[in-house]
């Protein structure tokens, strides 16, 4: 027998190709980045300083230089100085090596890695709790809808943000619903005679994590409903601000060791002043606001010098009108919300910790109770946050107020979570009333009360019965696709479909006041104002969701709205205004449909029709009536002219602009 010379059995390397495996196996998860928990400032300090820099944990994607990824590409030029700054590469081996780049104020590369981590850490956070990509909001058509090409409409996808570090030289930042992009400022600091601030140094808004995550939130919530910024009454801008705030304080509680250094400092009292309930320390300082941008619990008393609580005040509801002001009252509402939650489950541990008086020794905490405290912080402002955001999907489609996003709240969390077993949402509900929030015209606030109301107890959805059927196909071909522009031009194909099947319905329905009611459409607007019989609207964000509730069943669900719009005041008699190219103030109506696919007939199939009307029936007392009021306010027209509200141009520009 043959002796062998060697392992004859294994296959010969050049006669296999392993890359395709290896690359599957060793593609990392995650992508770990170097930058700062909140702004340079902190680190100037030695009691923040190694709190302040942290690693953030964003999904792995290959970046070109910039970084440039599938969301977002970051633009690095500088036009007050005309100078175009070289983008950073991520993908260098010695960046992989050390997580990427130092933290370094003056280091342009780092701000450029820096607003790309929080970017990503905020885009991450949204697409856990809406259960789908995030979308950026599509370009403005720029023909007439009628002579719009197939690839005019393709010219709409915007599939990444753009983010300019340095694009202004000033004390500003703003998401630019027009450009697709978010434009951080820098300026010199001249608050005098803050011990915290270096007079002369420059501030750069693309170093504040809650600065970038604010803006981030505002971009993505413009791509869920690009509508919310067509404002008719006093909550309209206030919400956007507050959201974003929100969104950028909640994101302070995923960073353990800032929430482990504030636990300890405060003695587990969320309700003292600390660095998780601010916003822009240094960005505050720096304009002379003596502390943070903004701050969810209180603010710095200027004749004192200290900080001071703001207890609930349900009167600035009724005297609050200026964006930043109203919506601080939303913010301060669900900060409190999740205090309350915090000192619920944290109750045992006090009993404990204190020998069953509820009150904790003299002197520093045990690090164990410090560790059990903070990981009870970080579960209660995690579902906080997803909460907040999970919401989005049950507000209506337009002119969305405060009391609505209540109502929102309430009706998510309850179709994820049906029993409450921690009073999560009955928190919120007290909170909220603290403050001065709540719906219109409800006879109580109770749970019951403030969940929107259940489709099949209309039972008048028969017109509608194949709607189901005609989503099934719909969810499976997208709930598969990952790609984002495929999905975005299946789910444009679809829309175009729904809206064809819808027009014949509501055509064949064109008198009928009761499926006008449903879906808060007015199938006489075209008819009045230039003859036309054919009922106008648009089916707008149109998505799938996949949502697992408590008790281990899935949720299969797509959620759309139907919108439609006309002037806030009546044309002159005899002026024919179609309702496509009105000039003048609109206002918007109709829908968001919430349809259940685990159901096959419709009275069951569409879970919710959340409703913000045209359709008046002749009723005086209605949010048309309310609109053309407050539109004719002298404070809102002021208001209107300060944050260049009036020509729509830039509304977060003058919002944002000196704070």
């Amino acid at each position: 027998m043959a002796r062998s010379t060697g392992p004859r059995a294994r296959s010969s390397p050049e006669t296999i190709d392993y890359s395709k495996d290896d690359k599957r196996r060793h593609t990392p998860t995650n992508r770990r980045l170097r930058g700062y928990s909140f702004d340079p400032s902190l680190s100037a300090k030695l009691e923040t300083a190694f709190i302040n820099e942290r690693i953030y944990t964003v999904p792995w994607e290959p970046l070109a230089k910039g970084p440039v990824g599938e969301y977002v590409e970051v633009i690095d030029v500088d036009p007050a100085s005309k100078f175009y700054y070289d983008p950073v590469d991520l993908e260098d081996p010695h960046l992989l090596a050390q997580d990427g780049l130092p933290a370094s104020p003056l280091n342009p590369k780092f701000h450029q890695q820096m607003v790309y981590a929080v970017v990503m850490t905020t885009v991450k956070n949204f697409e856990r709790a809406i259960a789908r990509p995030v979308m950026w909001s599509d370009r403005a058509p720029w023909k007439k809808y009628r002579e719009m090409t197939p690839q005019d409409w393709q010219n709409t996808w915007v599939r990444r943000l753009a983010v300019y570090p340095h694009a202004l030289r000033e004390a500003n930042a703003y998401y630019s619903p027009a450009k697709k992009a978010l434009l951080f400022g820098y300026f010199p600091a001249s608050a005098a005679g803050d011990p915290a601030v270096y007079p002369g140094g420059i501030v750069f808004g693309c170093l504040s994590h809650d600065i970038v995550a604010h803006e981030t939130a505002h971009a993505i919530l413009d791509g869920i409903h690009p509508r919310f910024m067509e404002v008719t009454q006093p909550d309209g801008l206030a919400f956007h601000e507050a959201f974003a705030d929100i969104v950028a304080m909640f994101q302070h509680f995923t960073f353990i060791e800032v929430v482990k250094h504030q636990i300890s400092k405060t003695r587990g009292d969320m309700g003292m002043n600390s660095l998780l309930g601010e916003l822009a320390q240094e960005f505050g300082r720096a304009t002379g606001n003596r502390g943070s941008l903004r701050n969810a619990l209180g603010s710095i008393n200027k004749k004192t010098g200290k900080w001071e609580r703001r207890p609930p005040d349900p009167r600035r509801m009724e005297t609050e009108v200026e964006p930043h002001d109203r919506g601080s009252i939303l913010v301060s509402a669900v900060f409190d919300s999740f205090v309350s939650i915090y000192e619920s489950r944290i109750a045992d541990l006090r009993r404990i910790a204190s020998g069953g008086t509820g009150i904790l020794n003299e002197g520093e905490l045990h690090p164990d109770l410090v560790n059990r405290l903070s990981a009870e912080a970080v579960k209660a402002a995690k579902h906080v946050l997803n909460m907040c955001i999970r919401a989005l999907d049950y507000c209506p489609p337009v002119d969305i107020d405060f009391g609505d996003y209540l109502r929102a709240l309430i009706t998510a969390d309850c179709d994820v979570f049906p029993d409450d077993i921690r009073g999560y949402r009955i928190a919120f509900i007290d909170a909220f009333r603290q403050h001065g929030i709540y719906p219109r015209k409800l006879r109580s606030l109770s749970e019951e009360a403030l969940t929107w109301d259940r489709a099949d107890e209309i039972n008048t959805y028969t017109r509608l019965a194949e709607l189901s059927k005609t989503l099934q196909q719909f969810y499976h071909d997208l709930g598969i696709d990952q790609d984002r522009h495929a999905r975005w031009q299946k789910t444009r194909q679809q829309r175009a479909k729904l809206h064809d099947y819808l027009q014949e319905k509501f055509w064949l329905e064109y008198n009928d006041p009761v499926l006008q009611k449903i879906t808060g459409l007015d199938f006489n607007i075209t008819r009045r104002f230039s003859g036309d019989d054919m009922v106008r609207f648009e089916v707008h964000a149109m998505w799938p969701v996949q949502r697992q509730r408590q008790d281990g069943s899935v949720l299969n669900q797509v959620i759309f709205s139907i919108l439609q719009h006309k002037p806030l005041e009546e044309p002159a008699a005899g002026l024919a205004v179609t309702t496509g190219e009105s000039p003048g103030k609109q206002i918007w109506g109709g829908c968001t449909i919430i349809v259940d696919l685990g159901h096959a007939t419709s009275e069951q199939a569409i879970r919710y029709v959340i409703r913000k009307p045209l359709y008046s029936n002749g009723k005086k007392d209605n949010r048309i009536t309310r609109a053309q009021q407050w539109a004719k306010d002298p404070a809102v027209m002021s208001l209107a002219a300060t944050y260049g509200m009036i020509d729509d141009a830039e509304p977060f520009a003058m919002l944002h602009s000196g704070e």
